[in-house]
């Protein structure tokens, strides 16, 4: 309390301390002028009381004394005014700088705390922006790279589809090409648009209290065709769990989290879904036996368009776990990941 009462105080106390240092350095000067004068013999300010026998001060005189003083404080105010605006003039030419996109501006104000907050409070600002331009570029590139490979194969098996010698193999080959291109596209473009739509969602509407390990077992029977497919095998566990909050949403959590497991364990591999109470809160736990992750990748895992597949062998577009964790994250909840190279991953969700 003591210091935030200093804070508010330090700005006001240097205004009052600079308003009479004006003040008393005015008097003083005038009061200088005044015996000056005296000596001088222009009038006898000690003797006021006979001020006809041209002894006494005159009353022009005492108006212009006045007059001089105020004159004086004037203009030292306006000279000493220009120092103590100084700093609140650096910041407003960083705001310019801002403005013109340099967000690698620094103030640095230091004696006044209102002034040191300013200044901190500034280059806060100008870090947020760097780093919000940063993601815009990179958010530009990576959206742009990922958009042209696929438009790039349609146009190029398209082109390939008006010659005439295709036989009937290789146009269907291409069709098929052109159609998993076309749909990966309309992904990328609804996941984009979901991302986009959580990020800019700052309150939960349309809750329900539903079931939500009946949820997950939906989900689990709606990706079965991936899992089949490759001879894996699921094993969940999960306790009867109710939650009030958005189905969607958190179905968006679930289905990218088993999405990401069965597409990357391998083969006869093995996936566990487990969901348990701890405390007032759910936890559930989506275990792989994939290839694992290293620190750098865990690292950059939620990014936008990150795929650690550089490679590109497995199908995505880097904006699942992105969408996982806005979706926790509007859910009040947290994720967690445990990771080792060739030993798989665990991603632990609590809500």
């Amino acid at each position: 309390m003591r210091r935030g009462l200093r804070r508010r105080l330090g700005l006001a106390v240097s205004l009052v301390m600079f308003v009479f240092a004006v003040m008393v350095g005015a008097i003083l000067l005038a009061s200088l002028a005044v015996v000056g004068m005296q000596m001088l013999g222009v009038f006898h300010f000690w003797h006021a009381g006979r001020s006809n026998d041209g002894d006494g001060i005159p009353l022009l005189a005492l108006a212009g004394l006045l007059g001089f003083s105020v004159v004086l404080g004037t203009a030292m105010a306006a000279f000493f005014s220009r120092k103590a605006i100084r700093p609140i003039r650096r910041v407003i030419a960083a705001m310019h700088d801002v403005t013109k996109g340099d967000f690698s501006i620094r103030v640095d104000l230091r004696g006044i705390p209102e002034l040191e907050d300013l200044s901190n409070s500034f280059n806060k600002m100008t870090a947020e922006l760097a780093a919000t331009e940063t993601l815009r570029r990179d958010f530009i590139n990576d959206f742009s790279h990922e958009f042209r490979t696929p438009i790039q194969s349609l146009r190029g098996y398209a082109k390939l589809l008006r010659n005439s010698d295709l036989c009937e193999t290789e146009r269907q080959d291409y069709l098929r090409i052109i159609i998993e291109e076309a749909e990966h596209l309309a992904a990328l473009s609804n996941s984009i648009l979901q991302l986009s739509t959580y990020e800019n969602t700052g309150i939960i509407t349309d809750r329900t209290v539903f079931r939500i390990d009946e949820q997950i077992r939906r989900i689990v029977v709606l990706l079965q065709p991936t899992w089949t497919a490759k001879n894996i095998d699921v094993n969940v566990t999960l306790d009867d769990a109710t939650y009030d909050g958005n189905e969607d949403l958190t179905a968006q959590i679930w289905q990218n989290l088993l999405d990401n497991a069965f597409k990357f364990t391998n083969p006869g591999g093995t996936v566990d879904v487990s969901l348990s109470h701890v405390g007032q809160r759910i936890r559930v736990t989506v275990q792989d036996a994939g290839i694992g992750m290293d620190e750098v990748t865990m690292a950059h895992i939620f990014e936008r368009f990150y795929q650690a597949d550089r490679a590109r062998t497995q199908v995505g577009n880097g904006l699942g776990l992105a969408i996982v964790r806005r979706a926790v994250d509007l859910c009040g909840g947290s994720i967690e990941v445990h990771s080792q190279p060739g030993q798989g991953s665990c991603f632990t969700v609590t809500l």
